[in-house]
């Protein structure tokens, strides 16, 4: 499971051959859960309140590149680390 990016505490990975719609996996301290590249839904798991607001921030930036990497695994290629949030 690749890391694709890490901003205060929160670590965000991308499965190969994961199952749609597109999303990663977000770690913040013992939390956990999978974010919908399209909309920064929660699919599964959970999230503080502060945490899931950056990375709805994060994928408002970074769109694309988050959906290029997700092409990108389901194809079995390697990720691009995408820039954290400042």
């Amino acid at each position: 499971m690749p890391r694709l990016s890490e901003f205060y505490g929160i670590a965000v990975y991308m499965y190969f051959a994961d199952h749609n719609p597109p999303h990663f996996h977000a770690i913040y301290g013992s939390h956990e859960a999978a974010i919908a590249i399209e909309s920064g839904e929660v699919l599964a798991g959970d999230l503080p309140r502060r945490a899931l607001k950056l990375l709805v921030e994060w994928i408002a930036i970074h769109r694309d590149e988050l959906l290029d990497d997700w092409r990108r695994a389901t194809d079995g290629e390697t990720l691009i680390p995408i820039a954290p949030l400042d």
